[in-house]
């Protein structure tokens, strides 16, 4: 039997990979038996596609920005390595027409630092063996996909990242001058006054408050889909003040090089920001995100319970007042 035969027979007997929010533009086939365990989408985000190893305390990446899609896949009960796994979606990709900008194994990769430098689903919908992984990207004009792919000891790993990269640039009116279509609601003059939150309370009076419902796993950076009660009083606070602005600081624990963890704790910052945004309707003008590593921990690294308390994300207030 031909490679070309035992490729499409493969494709038969595969799940097929569906991106419906990227209208995908490589009809990828996965293999059998395997269950998507989560997804996130967002139309408009940056992203750092890593397209070299991690060397000399850091990362070659391509600065992305457009339409991005994450889609983690578990393969139960699979015994195939990680190879096996991924060499078929890369047979895909090429004869797709994708270019592969990069593929590495492990070590070669640069084992722990390129792993937590990937931004990658949490656990346990993404598991990664930091001793058994593969990586591989690739590009077909403005498309990109980065695939990682790992195993436990009993069942396979998939996470596939999509980007389309786009203009990202909000549309403009013909007229820059041109006033807004619709008036602000402006309160009514007997409307009660709302009291500020605690939170907003904090941030005032110390400059900085800790978002402590921000929960990130070690070595993960992305917010799962639920509400943040901080994230709601920050978002509250910033739209009854607009010509305020804060800076989302992410901190993480003493696990791994501080090169590779600061680039995580922008990531968890960064993931904040982007909730504030699109979720909870905060100007971007007002909120930055930047990352502290393991530089300004709050607790001891030494116990789980102080590595977890320094896996955070704060608010730290950057206006100024005469």
């Amino acid at each position: 039997m031909t490679r070309r035969a035992i490729l499409l027979l493969a494709g038969l007997l595969a799940a097929p990979l569906s991106h419906a929010a990227l209208a995908a533009s490589a009809d990828l086939t996965l293999p059998a038996g395997a269950t998507q365990s989560a997804q996130e989408t967002s139309p408009a985000t940056s992203y750092q596609l890593a397209v070299g190893p991690w060397q000399d305390g850091q990362l070659e990446t391509r600065d992305l920005e457009g339409a991005r899609s994450d889609t983690a896949y578990q393969l139960r009960a699979n015994q195939n390595t990680t190879l096996q796994i991924l060499a078929p979606l890369r047979d895909q990709l090429e004869q797709a027409g994708y270019d592969i900008l990069y593929e590495c194994d492990t070590q070669a990769c640069g084992g722990f630092d390129f792993r937590y430098a990937l931004d990658l689903l949490s656990e346990p919908a993404m598991h990664v063996d930091l001793g058994d992984f593969r990586y591989i990207a690739a590009r077909k004009g403005s498309d990109y996909f980065g695939i990682t792919v790992s195993r436990s000891s009993e069942s396979g790993f998939i996470q596939v990242t999509e980007m389309r990269v786009q203009d990202v640039t909000p549309a403009q009116p013909d007229d820059p001058l041109a006033p807004p279509q619709t008036a602000p609601i402006l309160p009514r003059a007997d409307a009660p006054a709302v009291a500020p939150s605690a939170l907003a309370q904090t941030l005032e009076a110390q400059g900085s408050v800790a978002l402590d419902d921000l929960d990130f796993p070690s070595g993960a950076s992305a917010l799962g889909s639920g509400d943040f009660a901080s994230l709601q009083a920050l978002a509250e606070f910033l739209k009854a003040n607009p010509d305020f602005q804060v800076m989302l600081v992410g901190h993480t624990d003493a696990v791994g090089s501080l090169a590779a963890n600061i680039a995580l704790s922008k990531k968890r910052a960064q993931s904040a920001r982007q909730k504030l945004i699109g979720d909870y309707g905060v100007a971007a003008s007002q909120v930055s995100a930047e990352g502290a590593g393991f530089l300004a921990p709050r607790a001891s690294n030494l116990t789980k319970e102080g590595r977890e308390k320094n896996r955070r994300v704060e608010a730290v207030l950057t206006s100024t007042r005469s």
